[in-house]
């Protein structure tokens, strides 16, 4: 995005042009680059349909903000969603954070959420564009904050109480999964973990490579797990931590609760734990809170013999055992006169979309499939969700 176009569009003209582009957002791309070049430059156009376009992908992560705010497509994708912004500055409240610098704050998300509590913030980053994005951002909710162009790896954190940074992740290839790849730096990571901060870091994060005595938090945003963020210093309350968000608020459990590693048979009820439980490794702790056990050592589905309402795994009422081996799982499932099915897989050699295809599926009925090993072996439960 040009930079100049982008201030441009600041202005009470470029906001003219922005609101005609949001009608026109929907059409040809073409169309409405032509449309729009009459009242401005080549470079003010495509800035306002680029803007007018981002908001519309922006509304499932900002919700009624999207129309409100600036975005730059790679800002918006790294953005972190409002509500797990919001509960990572809860925990910042908590300690009583006064003031905190953002190394690398891209288009402002989590400026933005802790200004809003009254952290006093400032941010950095490397992109001036970014940076106008992220002022802009501020402006247009009305919030204090100060951001600059500069390199996180220069900048004096000391005058803050907290550090926080999103390093980049992604390389000349694209996103990169290497911390190799990241910048600012892993190295610069591990030097700021020795101070009061929190870092965003993707969710596939090694456990290993989190540094001793610091606490990594896996998040999920209403099923999906969007994130993990390493907390140190004095912010640092336990090792492994799954935080759930969901419609009913938000819900948090710890390597400290108690476990149930037992490998059981199948009981009456399946649970399937959700995603930030697994990466944080805390799967036996679900198998404790539903007083059951696992299915099998390697495979994050947890078994009871009591029906359970958790935050922290979706459960299902298990109706039967099929058989696995396809020919014989295709006769079952005809008997039952199945016709729509949803596979659920772990642990297992299956493709879904494949396996439901050679199925040849008829039928009234409805029913939910998971496919999984138990005790080692391959197995197929007919289940019910609760």
């Amino acid at each position: 995005m040009d930079l100049d176009a982008f201030r441009w569009l600041l202005t009470d003209d470029g906001q003219a042009l922005l609101a005609r582009a949001e009608e026109y957002a929907g059409d040809d791309p073409l169309a409405a680059q032509t449309r729009l070049r009459a009242a401005a430059t080549p470079e003010q156009a495509a800035a306002a349909l680029t803007q007018a376009t981002l908001r519309r992908r922006a509304e499932p992560k900002f919700g009624e903000l999207a129309p409100r705010l600036y975005f730059t497509p790679d800002g918006l994708e790294q953005a972190t969603r409002p509500a797990v912004a919001r509960h990572r500055v809860a925990r910042l409240q908590a300690f009583a954070a006064s003031t905190l610098v953002d190394l690398g704050c891209g288009i402002g998300g989590d400026l933005m959420a802790s200004a809003e509590v009254g952290i006093i913030c400032a941010g950095v980053d490397l992109d001036p564009v970014r940076v106008a994005v992220a002022e802009a951002n501020l402006a247009a909710l009305g919030l204090p904050g100060a951001v600059m162009v500069a390199d996180a790896v220069g900048v004096d954190t000391s005058p803050f109480s907290v550090a926080f940074a999103d390093p980049a992740r992604r390389s000349a290839r694209g996103r990169s999964f290497s911390v190799d790849d990241w910048a600012p730096p892993w190295s610069f990571v591990e030097t700021l973990l020795r101070r009061d901060s929190c870092v965003k870091v993707a969710p596939g994060i090694p456990h290993d490579l989190v540094p001793a005595g610091v606490e990594a938090e896996w998040v999920s945003d209403h099923g999906e797990v969007k994130e993990a963020a390493l907390w140190s210093g004095s912010l640092a309350t336990t090792a492994r931590r799954a935080t759930v968000i969901g419609r009913g608020g938000l819900a948090t459990l710890t390597d400290e609760d108690p476990v149930a590693d037992e490998v059981r048979a199948v009981g009456d009820f399946l649970y399937e734990p959700d995603g930030a439980v697994i990466r944080a490794g805390l799967v036996t702790a679900v198998a404790a809170g539903v007083g059951g056990g696992l299915v099998d050592p390697h495979i994050a589905y947890v078994t009871s013999d009591r029906a359970f309402r958790s935050p922290f795994a979706r459960g299902y009422r298990v109706v039967e055992e099929l058989p696995y081996r396809e020919k014989q799982l295709k006769a079952a499932l005809r008997e039952r006169g199945v016709g729509r099915l949803t596979i659920k897989k772990r642990g297992v050699d299956v493709v879904p979309e494949v396996l439901r295809k050679r199925l040849s599926l008829s039928g009234d009925a409805e029913a939910t499939l998971v496919m999984t090993r138990v005790a080692g072996s391959g197995t197929a439960l007919l289940v019910q969700p609760l």
